[in-house]
């Protein structure tokens, strides 16, 4: 792909503390909206669909009758329809050229070089201290508690390793996003 694009999530925090710490249901994959043509030209026999709550379950459509859903859920979920198991879950994230865009808060922007770090074998993922903002304010609350749980033992898992300076970044930004988060208080 020449479209930067980034392991998001659980798995991107395993990524940058080398080790698998918990279970992971699915793997999501963090690409330019304005680019997903390329993503989606890369998956071809793949079946895309974009979910949405219906009150406390979850519907999907093919991406391509997705309509103006595409533009108030910004998830596609790649379905291999041979196995008719569910692969990879795609955000189409914000961007502005070579700069992603914070779905959270458009004022939040960094260049993609600066978003996505590489594991020593080549894997991107995305910058802990962004994949922690968006956990610290998640909005889907189909199985909050059990997400706040994972996200929970997530921020434990990085905290114990994270520098001064990403736990400011980290802390500047969700007073920001989330002022009185009570992550804030233990990222002093």
């Amino acid at each position: 792909m020449r479209a930067p694009w980034y392991v998001a999530a659980g798995w991107a925090i395993d990524l940058f503390l080398g080790g698998n710490h918990r279970a992971h249901e699915d793997l999501e994959i963090g690409v330019p909206r304005d680019r997903f043509g390329e993503f989606a030209a890369a998956l071809a026999g793949y079946e895309l669909w974009v979910p949405a709550s219906d009150g406390d379950r979850f519907v999907g459509c093919q991406f391509e009758d997705a309509g103006e859903r595409l533009e108030t859920h910004r998830q596609t979920w790649v379905r291999e329809p041979e196995t008719d198991r569910w692969r990879l879950d795609l955000f189409r994230e914000p961007s502005d050229g070579d700069r992603w865009v914070c779905a959270r808060d458009e004022g939040i922007r960094l260049p993609y070089d600066e978003l996505i770090e590489w594991t020593a074998d080549g894997i991107p993922f995305g910058r802990p201290v962004i994949v922690l903002l968006f956990k610290a304010t998640r909005t889907d609350p189909a199985g909050a508690e059990e997400a706040r749980d994972r996200d929970e033992a997530d921020f434990a898992a990085v905290l114990e390793v994270l520098d001064a300076e990403r736990r400011c970044f980290l802390r500047e930004l969700l007073a920001q996003i989330a002022p009185g988060h009570p992550w804030l208080a233990r990222l002093t």
